[in-house]
């Protein structure tokens, strides 16, 4: 793990390896193989010391009734906690938050233009509807026939309105006129 020579890859040339142990003095290769063997037994003591502290954690992990999945559970919530904290995060959300507000503004004026409209679609189907009925029908005949008796003839393209203001007319003068003897010519 230490070394600062590079560890040859294996089918890499064998003898300028040797070539490299070779200038190395008896001393110097014993001293380097003690390392070595201090080196091999830190690392399996590491090693067994990692071992034996994962045990005791898995150990109190169990005691504790935290599993795998509770830990998975608590790790997203704590990424999910970190990512909100961040103020790309609240721009964002604060962005589509008034995006949801214009949208809800817009889709509450258009629902209610359609209310309007769909008001005055069943008015003119009702008044429609009415205008055609049996019932108006015949009130529009009296009221046509007591006009024609007080102010004369239906004027040609009058509506229904038109109607009613001139026989209301009509029958406003007829009441102020004092009566008189003689029936007016027609000519």
């Amino acid at each position: 793990l230490l070394r600062t020579e590079p560890v040859p890859e294996e089918g890499e040339d064998a003898a300028a390896t040797l070539n490299a142990t070779e200038a190395l003095s008896e001393d110097e290769k014993e001293a380097l193989k003690r390392e070595l063997a201090k080196l091999e037994e830190e690392v399996q003591t590491l090693s067994q010391v990692l071992a034996a502290k994962e045990k005791h954690l898995a150990e109190i992990k169990r005691k504790l009734g935290i599993n795998s999945l509770q830990e998975l559970k608590q790790n997203i919530a704590k990424g999910w906690q970190d990512v909100t904290a961040t103020s790309a995060y609240k721009k964002t959300s604060e962005t589509l938050s008034q995006a949801g507000q214009k949208a809800s503004a817009a889709f509450s004026s258009v629902g209610s233009v359609i209310t309007r409209k769909l008001e005055d679609v069943k008015f003119q189907a009702f008044s429609h509807s009415f205008r055609n009925s049996p019932t108006f029908k015949s009130f529009e005949e009296k009221v046509e026939n007591l006009k024609s008796k007080v102010g004369g003839p239906k004027p040609a393209g009058g509506d229904f309105g038109e109607v009613l203001n001139s026989t209301a007319n009509a029958a406003s003068d007829a009441a102020l006129e004092p009566p008189s003897e003689h029936a007016p010519e027609s000519s």
